[in-house]
């Protein structure tokens, strides 16, 4: 890749740098963990879409700005390094839109993706099950084929947004003599539905940032399927190479929290037993922004997403980690009384676990990039 911005590419740069720096509200925004903040989340997504920020490589007719790829790695640096909220609509965003682009029907795209730029419709994320977390092929929620769609059964739990969402995406199992990733078909459901209870689930700071949903014979339409019924699996595998290998955690996130490391450590006295720590977080959301550049080009050039977004993700993870603990051995003593920090390396202990453990992570780069056999890592 070219790193030498042409003039189109710097002014889109510097139409959101001055846009953000006028609108990113002054004071933080309540944690979208609760309901209040929730509803100001909503206000500041619906705000970036009046500008069409909120969506940026996203065809204009859906709300977007039609930018590139490069362009949409550069607006999250500026996003991030501009302190603007987090986005409560990043399941949908990030996860559901790129798999509607690739599987979903010109409908689909028609009717959900305006209202999920908006954040009229916030997504949650409906994967994990009782007892089949990381190993989501071992699902046992169904559905089965009724007049004009489904009815779904079952149990879905650590639903990211789910207590305070609209709707949500999920796997189920629709062939009931199928095994593992066969017979599996790809489901949007309205969380208003009868027969749908959500239980939220507090985290250790006592805010619901998860929570369980259960299906009780919830009628589906036929047009919230995504993809071939039966063919779940396939579809799925779009939704979760997105979340580890490119668009929810972009290298904008990184590059700000290791200038914030920076400075604090600049702050503290500049202490040497964290200098090559600093220097090595520093390092690491460089060479992640770069890698992250690497795979732009070779989407650009036709290329898809596959097992290789295993790696980047256990990367990611381990830098997250790092680089907040960091920062609290910088703190020393003080650490529990700097909210940010601390509040960012707890959740920070989630990335390793979240979108697949690093065990199944590490299983995915032995067996599909490595050619090792099953069972050799």
């Amino acid at each position: 890749m070219d790193l030498d911005l042409d003039e189109r590419t710097l002014a889109f740069r510097d139409e959101a740098r001055t846009w953000l720096a006028a609108n990113v509200p002054a004071q933080p925004l309540k944690s979208f963990d609760t309901a209040e903040g929730f509803a100001q989340h909503r206000v500041w997504e619906s705000r970036l879409a009046d500008a069409r920020w909120s969506v940026v490589s996203w065809p204009r007719e859906f709300g977007g700005r039609d930018a590139s790829l490069l362009e949409w790695v550069l607006f999250e640096e500026e996003y991030y390094a501009a302190g603007a909220p987090l986005r409560v609509n990043q399941n949908g965003i990030f996860m559901l839109a790129p798999t509607l682009f690739s599987h979903g029907t010109e409908e689909q795209q028609r009717r959900i993706l305006p209202k999920m730029a908006r954040s009229e419709e916030v997504w949650a994320q409906a994967w994990s099950e009782p007892e089949a977390g990381s190993d989501i092929a071992a699902l046992r929620s169904t559905a089965t084929r009724c007049d004009g769609g489904w009815r779904v059964s079952g149990q879905k739990t650590w639903s990211s947004r789910a207590t305070f969402a609209d709707r949500a995406f999920g796997l189920f199992r629709s062939d009931p003599d199928s095994v593992r990733h066969k017979g599996l078909t790809y489901l949007m459901v309205d969380l208003r539905s009868e027969g749908v209870t959500v239980r939220p689930i507090p985290q250790l700071d006592g805010e619901p940032g998860f929570a369980e949903i259960f299906f009780d014979d919830v009628f589906v339409p036929d047009e919230d399927v995504i993809g071939s019924p039966g063919e779940g699996w396939r579809v799925a595998m779009t939704t979760a190479n997105n979340e580890r290998g490119l668009s929810l955690r972009s290298p904008g996130r990184f590059l700000a929290a290791a200038d914030r490391l920076v400075s604090l450590w600049h702050d503290a006295g500049r202490p040497a037993h964290t200098a090559d720590r600093v220097a090595d977080a520093w390092i690491g959301a460089r060479a992640y922004q770069l890698y992250t550049l690497g795979t732009v080009t070779r989407l650009s050039d036709g290329a898809e997403l596959g097992p290789e977004s295993s790696v980047n993700k256990l990367f990611w993870s381990h830098l997250d980690v790092a680089l907040h603990e960091t920062a609290l051995d910088i703190l020393g003593p003080d650490a529990e009384l700097q909210g940010s920090w601390s509040d960012g390396w707890l959740f920070s202990l989630a990335g390793p676990i979240y979108g697949g453990t690093d065990q199944i992570q590490r299983s995915i780069v032995a067996e599909r990039l490595l050619g090792l056999p099953k069972g050799a890592r």
